[in-house]
């Protein structure tokens, strides 16, 4: 995916964009067959919320397994991998956000109606992520499947997150939720901090 001036101007103005793209189709349907590997090996673990000693698991805030990916990642994770990288470089580039590193997670919802209420990216006191971007592997989603990203912006956005389709925002700046999933949902999020 090629960033657009009209990307860079709305990360400006309005905090976000979405895009089709990133990966293009024939990548994520083989992330997705990669992921849904992942899952079914139990490489992916519940997620928790908050760091530290206060880190927790908590259903009723969030309900996803995750992994996380690196560049020692194999076949198609490794080049989704590079996808977000090239988008970090482009990034800088083209806004001026000195951003240094990313980290990349694998997340999956199951089809329970789990979420993950509405919070942000950045944590509060700490100069960590910038930016996020989501890819959502999700081939022949429907509206009942629910999932949507809801994205509290005026006014406010429900992304479906259908294969391919991109969502990248400022980490400290929107707020966002997913919102109950009844069918299985993947995604991975990058977040490019400064540090």
């Amino acid at each position: 995916m090629e960033l657009r001036p009209t990307d860079v101007e709305a990360l400006g103005t309005r905090g976000f964009f979405v895009r089709e793209g990133l990966l293009g189709v024939d990548l994520a349907r083989r992330a997705r067959e990669e992921a849904v590997g992942l899952l079914e090996a139990g490489e992916l673990k519940r997620a928790g919320v908050r760091r530290g000693g206060d880190h927790a698991l908590d259903e009723v805030v969030r309900g996803d397994s995750i992994g996380w990916l690196d560049d020692s990642a194999t076949g198609a994770l490794l080049e989704v991998w590079s996808r977000f990288e090239a988008l970090r470089v482009q990034l800088n580039e083209s806004a001026y956000l000195g951003l240094r590193r990313t980290e990349l997670q694998l997340a999956h919802y199951p089809a329970t109606g789990a979420g993950y209420q509405r919070h942000l990216d950045a944590f509060p006191g700490d100069d960590n992520r910038r930016m996020t971007a989501i890819v959502y592997l999700n081939e022949d989603w429907r509206p009942e499947h629910g999932g949507k990203l809801r994205v509290f912006v005026e006014p406010p956005l429900e992304v479906e997150p259908r294969l391919d389709t991109s969502v990248v925002f400022r980490s400290a700046l929107i707020e966002h939720e997913v919102l109950p999933s009844f069918h299985d949902r993947f995604a991975i999020t990058a977040w490019f901090s400064a540090r």
